[in-house]
């Protein structure tokens, strides 16, 4: 992800050093456009400021791609297309799509979650003494994050209708906490019906019920949830 400022000052490398501090980096590591290198002017008079565009690339997401780009063809997968690009969450999305992409999917993303654990260790690893900020690493192959969210909030409104019409809770299966997340919020809109998570680890799982009769064995909510 790719952090850019505009930066006056009374000369370029007062601006240089300006930017450094605001991105908290090394100068060597930004990238400099001179927009304007200013005019001392006469005793002062007719003077104008410096100005420059600075940029610096997030350290640590070429590590996450390159980690990605190595499993996949470990794994005999060829000709996969890579894409990054800010997300909305404050995190990098990494993409990747082509023929037999799905493999790095999984039952359920259950792959797709862990390469995605293992390329946000590898963003954010650092050598003694680096001073970097932490960078948030989100993976979607073929579109599946978005794809799942639909169905996610599809099933959430149908058991959600089934807990209404019969008037008893329904439990689903277990989920991890992103897709637990997005049942809860998908519910909330709907009146009459509350959720709820019980089980532990990865064998928890979301309870729709009717408001004011949650089932006897639920656990309150989690504080990631």
């Amino acid at each position: 992800m790719k952090k850019e400022l505009i930066i006056t000052a009374k000369t370029v490398e007062e601006a240089r050093k300006k930017a450094a501090e605001a991105f908290d980096v090394a100068e060597e590591d930004l990238q400099i456009t001179i927009l304007d290198e200013g005019k001392r002017g006469f005793l002062g008079i007719g003077a104008t400021e410096a100005k420059i565009s600075a940029s610096y690339s997030v350290k640590g997401e070429d590590a996450a791609l390159d980690l990605i780009r190595t499993v996949a063809e470990d794994m005999g997968l060829t000709d996969l297309v890579y894409g990054k690009k800010a997300g909305t969450n404050d995190d990098v999305i990494i993409t990747v799509d082509g023929e037999n992409a799905g493999m790095l999917i999984g039952h359920h993303g259950e792959t797709l979650d862990a390469l995605q654990y293992l390329a946000s260790l590898a963003a954010n690893r650092k050598i003694e003494g680096e001073k970097r900020e932490y960078v948030k690493i989100a993976l979607d192959v073929e579109h599946y994050r978005e794809k799942r969210e639909q169905a996610l909030r599809a099933l959430a409104r149908r058991k959600a209708e089934k807990v209404l019409r019969e008037k008893r809770s329904v439990m689903l299966e277990p989920m991890n906490p992103y897709e637990r997340r997005i049942i809860h919020s998908e519910v909330q809109g709907i009146e009459g019906v509350s959720t709820n998570s019980i089980g532990m680890e990865n064998n928890r799982r979301v309870v729709i019920f009717l408001e004011n009769e949650a089932p006897q064995d639920t656990a309150p909510e989690d504080a990631e949830e």
